[in-house]
């Protein structure tokens, strides 16, 4: 027995059908890009938007430029650093004693230790 209340043909959460007349979509344009696998990527930008110099490919992560005769190479990749590298490039090693002193004169007057 059927149920009189199901609508064929559409999905539960599906939106209404939207009439063609109601809405205009924005003018877009395609702009393609190319990796040095040679991949290609087409990607949809806004016709007003600024087209960027570089890409990342969607199938193998490298960058990919506009010229598919000369595309970019591999992004090189910082090294990590440690945190200590990072305070190295802000601090001489001056300035380092001088906080290290300040630091350990600090915790001695909270233990209650007299100078060292």
């Amino acid at each position: 027995m059927r149920n009189g209340n199901v609508l064929r043909g559409s999905r539960v959460g599906s939106a209404p059908a939207r009439p063609t007349e109601r809405y205009e979509p924005a003018p877009c344009r395609a702009v393609t890009y190319w990796c040095r696998n040679g991949h290609d990527v087409e990607i949809r930008i806004a016709a007003e938007a600024p087209v960027p110099d570089l890409w990342d490919c969607t199938r193998c992560g490298l960058p990919a430029g506009r010229d598919p005769g000369n595309p970019p190479g591999r992004a090189r990749s910082e090294p990590y650093k440690t945190h200590l590298a990072y305070v190295k490039e802000r601090r001489t090693d001056a300035e380092g004693a001088a906080i290290l002193a300040e630091a350990l004169d600090a915790l001695r007057r909270r233990r209650g230790r007299p100078e060292c």
